[in-house]
């Protein structure tokens, strides 16, 4: 009996001391918990601040947060050239070789959400609108630079698929497979122009392109213009399969009776093919184009077919007609890709503009007809090179069709 009741005045001590021991942990073990929670709570706000300030840009002075709106691009092109054409005694001169270069900067600003501008500067020996290739020659002396695109682009939210463009741009109208036929790929126009594509269906679009341009002004008379309109339809078969149809008219308005246009861009007098008397056109140009494109596999590549079919319903000659067709096999896009391409025209002296048409093409002249062989490969991301052979014959003299050979080797950088 004596030792049960020490045991028991023990045991109740015990019990009456633990709840205030389990008491000052609890509390001791509570505020830990709180201070954790405060900071997890200021870590959190931090995370939402930095991806708040990466959404918005804040990270970037006030003074250059434009920069996020800007793109910068461009591309570089060295090139080496050999000509060859047959003399009017029907013999070969020894050829020209020549090596030239291409550089092209471009700058895209978006303003807000329905406006952006555009500026590009580029390479150039002249001021022709139909070529950026600069001459490596005179003696190390430094080359020019020219405003070669300054246009805005208005696409209105309220109108999906319409886009207006202002300024010199680049050109508005769809060229089946890229072709040169009416217009050089680097001819930029200057004036007011828009598109519009409209869905039909899942597989249907319609294209509609229009514009006015200002091909001269001139101060003591009435101006050179050119006024054009497109429509096209693109049906999307499969991938890469499908087919496109349109037709293109184009209105060249005072060309008649005029200089030539070459004179304004340098001190020629080349009609470039066109017939001409006394200085000045003999012919209008208003020109009615059809087109059609054919895309599809074939051996597991995809190829497209093209043709375009052109007449200057306004020529004073007979000579009014031109044609083209040709196709292109592959895409050279991927590092080791390739791809082949080839057309073959016709061109009546007074089918189309001269010295619009494509410029390495008889030197952008009409009365011509020929070949045009591409290849390309890709070597690298952002760098390709490129083979280019044209067979063409001069067709101005009926009684002696010159030949005339051109090879151009490419390396073509983009960045």
């Amino acid at each position: 009996m004596q030792r049960i009741i020490p045991m028991m005045t023990l045991i109740f001590l015990v019990f009456v001391q633990l709840p205030a021991v389990k008491a000052d942990e609890l509390s001791d073990l509570k505020q830990q918990v709180e201070n954790q929670n405060r900071a997890l709570l200021q870590l959190q706000r931090r995370i939402t601040g930095l991806e708040t300030e990466e959404k918005e840009g804040t990270g970037l002075p006030d003074s250059i947060k434009w920069i996020e709106n800007v793109k910068i691009s461009g591309d570089f092109r060295y090139r080496h050239e050999h000509l060859d054409e047959q003399q009017s005694n029907g013999r070969w001169d020894d050829g020209v070789d020549r090596d030239r270069i291409r550089a092209r900067l471009i700058l895209e600003a978006i303003i807000n959400d329905e406006w952006d501008v555009v500026f590009r500067i580029a390479s150039g020996s002249d001021k022709s609108p139909i070529s950026t290739n600069q001459d490596l020659e005179d003696a190390f002396s430094k080359k020019d630079l020219w405003l070669d695109l300054a246009y805005f682009t208005w696409h209105p939210e309220a109108h999906e698929g319409l886009n207006v463009f202002g300024g010199k741009m680049k050109n508005v109208f769809y060229r089946a497979g890229k072709n040169e036929l009416v217009f050089d790929s680097d001819l930029n126009p200057e004036g007011i122009a828009a598109q519009h594509v409209t869905s039909l269906s899942k597989i249907d679009q319609l294209f509609l392109n229009g514009g006015g341009f200002w091909v001269d002004e001139n101060g003591s008379g009435v101006d050179t213009s050119l006024w054009g309109a497109q429509a096209y339809w693109k049906h999307t078969i499969g991938n890469p399969e499908y087919l496109l149809a349109g037709a293109s008219y184009y209105d060249y308005g005072n060309l008649q009776g005029r200089s030539n246009l070459a004179g304004t861009w340098g001190p020629s007098t080349s009609f470039f093919g066109n017939t001409n008397s006394g200085g000045v056109y003999s012919s209008d140009y208003d020109i009615f184009e059809t087109f059609g494109e054919y895309g599809f596999e074939c051996a597991g590549l995809p190829l497209a077919v093209f043709g375009s079919w052109v007449q200057n319903i306004a020529a004073s000659s007979s000579q009014d007609t031109g044609w083209l067709v040709g196709g292109k096999l592959n895409k050279a896009k991927a590092p080791g890709s390739w791809e082949l391409s080839y057309d073959y025209r016709d061109l009546e002296a007074d089918a189309v503009v001269g010295g619009f048409t494509e410029s390495d093409f008889l030197g952008s002249r009409t009365d011509s007809k020929g070949h045009k062989f591409g290849f390309k490969y890709q070597l690298a991301k952002n760098v390709q090179a490129g083979l280019i052979y044209y067979h063409l014959e001069d067709i101005s003299n009926s009684s002696l069709e010159r030949d005339y050979r051109r090879l151009q080797t490419d390396l073509i950088f983009k960045f």
